[in-house]
């Protein structure tokens, strides 16, 4: 509840697709990615059905050893919203918050050096291709954290598809298993990440700029950090902690970032505290980084550039090491991504 006004709800059929919004920009995507601590290898996957625009955007990026990246995207055409498959990938729902399965068959672009995405086009064109096979079994070590907020009496709070990101966001820990082969390479993957989904109108524009941090140490302790710039110089700062087999949410978090000379993060320093008053830092160190992109011309007709920074990252709280993302979104105006003097 928030001043007894709003109320966050999620039920076990929020697992499966919806039926979509009437706004163009309808998006229902479902992520997930895993790593494995010993090995330093991992991925995400991510399927976001644009039913209405008649397209889904389907993502596999895997860290592979030696810093490489196996990574592949597409918008394959999709005219139904009633299953997570598209372009050689399925996310499928076994148990509600308790069990999904992940399967890729298709190609990824290797990548000795993964920052050659920051020009698509050359980076398919210049870089080898192999044969993809995943399949992974993701199981819950959390609760659910997130939902979809509503008016106390449940009904839809009014959603301004032009500005929105999402109307339902929820995530969890998990325990990821399974196997990746890339070419003849075969990876065995006994880790641990996050996963999340959402649905509702989404501009990857809606937003200044975010930075987003999940990570896990073990399956008794993992942590996700949140904060996004709010457009007028401030930030919404947010997150939880894994305590056991409860989260406590975070009230107050930073996150102060190192860069390189193309602005890409390579250590962040965070600081946060939770509800229960205790407070955690964590250091991160990038062992590898991808930079993705999207655009869109907006209603001026104005081309709006969004960069996405995906970087494996090494954690440390204390004496326990861990292993996650550090996701960081910005818009680029005149070449510069914008939240990279403030986070």
């Amino acid at each position: 509840m928030a001043g007894g006004t709003y109320k966050t709800v999620l039920e076990p059929s929020d697992e499966y697709p919806h039926e979509p919004d009437a706004a163009t920009n309808y998006n229902e995507s479902m992520y997930l990615n895993g790593f494995d601590v010993d090995q330093e290898v991992g991925g995400w996957f991510r399927l976001g059905n644009r039913v209405n625009e008649g397209y889904a955007e389907m993502s596999v990026c895997l860290y592979l050893p030696g810093g490489r990246v196996g990574f592949m995207f597409g918008r394959p055409k999709i005219d139904t919203n009633t299953e997570m498959r598209a372009g050689g990938l399925a996310i499928d729902v076994v148990e509600p918050f308790q069990h999904l399965k992940v399967a890729y068959e298709g190609d990824v672009v290797l990548l000795d050096e993964p920052a050659d995405m920051s020009d698509p086009r050359s980076a398919f064109r210049d870089n080898p291709h192999a044969s993809c096979s995943v399949r992974l079994d993701v199981r819950g070590i959390s609760p659910m954290y997130g939902g979809r907020t509503v008016f106390a009496d449940g009904s839809e709070v009014p959603v301004d598809a032009e500005k929105s990101f999402a109307k339902a966001h929820y995530e969890q820990h998990t325990k990821v298993t399974g196997t990746i082969t890339v070419g003849d390479e075969v990876l065995d993957l006994d880790g641990l990440g996050l996963r999340d989904k959402s649905w509702g109108p989404r501009h990857w524009q809606a937003l200044t700029w975010y930075r987003w941090i999940p990570i896990a140490f073990d399956d008794g302790f993992a942590m996700m950090l949140s904060v996004i710039g709010d457009g007028a110089g401030g930030s919404r700062n947010s997150g939880m902690i894994l305590d056991g087999a409860e989260y406590h949410k975070v009230v107050d978090c930073r996150i102060e970032s190192d860069w390189d000379d193309r602005h890409h993060q390579t250590a962040m320093r965070c600081w946060a505290r939770s509800e229960t008053g205790e407070e955690y830092e964590v250091t991160g160190e990038v062992i590898s980084l991808i930079p993705l992109r999207n655009r869109r011309t907006g209603p001026d007709g104005v081309e709006q550039l969004t960069r996405i920074t995906e970087a494996m990252t090494r954690f440390r709280c204390g004496d326990r090491s861990g292993i996650g993302m550090s996701e960081y979104l910005d818009q680029v105006v005149d070449g510069v991504p914008v939240g990279t003097d403030v986070g």
